[in-house]
């Protein structure tokens, strides 16, 4: 179906991020997975490219173009060769906005050349043991002393936390009894910190470009100059953010499932069972004209809602709409794809299962989908 939300700039750099992925990215992709990370370097040449910098002002190295949809497209370039930049998806989508909405001018001149350079990578903590979603219930600390923050506790499931050189902590400075939400603050902690410790990187199911690890803070002594934005502000400051970050998994969903149907399509083609191309069966023809279906439905949805994001009017349950609609569909997609796989969509060295397997946390992070139910029914006056 036709799409009219890029213009000529927005395919300029599409091509762009389609070269850098293709010679770059998908070569080095199976053993970066061995790995469980991807390199630095690949940080540094994003940067050099001015990729990492589209929304950086120009002033400090980068384009100082506010506009989602330089990251939607790389997203969907990444989900075309059949990869994904997790990492680099979360620095630029998720944790860039908060340095670009609330750091002070001394911490931009600091912190956004490295930023749009590659040369300082992020990572944001907000998830604890035994909190999951709920922000409120956060017991990470920090108390003043002077014109230095000490910071105790411990975070889990945080994504680029091996090689971050800032992460921004959520962290509560006050308590208010009648009131949860309020004295949460920002903290940025720096590699080298003395009591900042990265624990274990986690064994995940899929998405294993992607490291994510436990990190943990004793009494860290963080300046008041490293604060992002007020103090006590900070789940205001989340809640801001959460349509976009919603939106970069809605992305993310439509163009995985429109991959995995193109690759099983490629397949089906080419397999033969019974003498006969697996494509030739009635089942296989219907199944993926239904999948078909369902994601460019699905895709005209993320579109309208990238153009409202883009505008400044996507509202926090059409978000969530989006992103449980989205999800919803990537799973059942995939797990289709897969059966039309047979046999071999169950191994590794297919590209479909490792699509089976990155897909499933999408219905978890930025708020799982009974958490997006919870939020539409409230919009609902439920």
């Amino acid at each position: 179906m036709r799409r009219d939300i890029y213009t000529e700039d927005h395919e300029a750099f599409r091509g762009l991020a389609r070269e850098f992925i293709d010679k770059e990215i998908a070569p080095h992709y199976a053993e970066w997975e061995k790995a469980g990370q991807m390199p630095r370097e690949v940080f540094e040449k994003l940067g050099a490219l001015g990729i990492l910098g589209v929304a950086i002002p120009p002033e400090y190295g980068g384009a100082g173009l506010r506009d989602y949809r330089y990251n939607a497209v790389l997203q969907e370039e990444a989900a075309r060769a059949l990869v994904t930049l997790s990492t680099v998806r979360t620095q630029l989508d998720v944790i860039l906005p908060y340095f670009l909405a609330y750091a002070d001018e001394q911490q931009r001149e600091r912190w956004f050349p490295g930023l749009a350079s590659g040369s300082l990578l992020t990572a944001i903590a907000m998830t604890e043991p035994g909190t999951g979603s709920d922000l409120a219930g956060m017991r990470t600390y920090a108390v003043r002393d002077g014109d230095d923050y000490l910071l105790s506790g411990a975070k889990t499931f945080i994504t680029g936390g091996l090689l971050a050189d800032l992460v921004i902590v959520v962290a509560r400075t006050s308590t208010d009894p009648e009131n949860r939400r309020a004295g949460l603050t920002l903290l940025v902690v720096e590699d080298g910190m003395p009591g900042f410790e990265r624990g274990r990187v986690l064994d995940k199911m899929g998405c294993k470009v992607q490291d994510t690890v436990e990190l943990s803070f004793d009494a860290v002594r963080v300046p008041v100059a490293n604060r992002l934005g007020a103090e006590g502000e900070a789940f205001g400051y989340l809640g801001n953010n959460l349509s976009q970050e919603r939106m970069t998994v809605a992305v993310g969903s439509v163009a995985q499932a429109r991959a995995a149907i193109t690759a099983t399509i490629d397949y089906v083609k080419e397999r033969k069972a019974f003498g006969k191309p697996v494509a030739s069966f009635q089942n296989t023809k219907f199944e993926l004209a239904a999948m078909s279906a369902e994601v460019e439905a699905a895709q005209a949805m993320v579109d309208r809602a990238v153009l409202d994001l883009v505008d400044g009017e996507l509202s926090g349950p059409d978000a969530a709409r989006v992103k449980l609609f989205t999800t919803e569909m990537q799973g059942r997609v995939v797990d289709r794809c897969l059966q039309l796989f047979g046999g071999y969509g169950y191994m590794s060295e297919y590209p479909i299962a490792r699509l089976y397997t990155d897909a499933r946390v999408a219905r978890i992070y930025a708020g799982t989908s009974e958490v997006m139910k919870v939020i539409i029914a409230k919009s609902l006056g439920l």
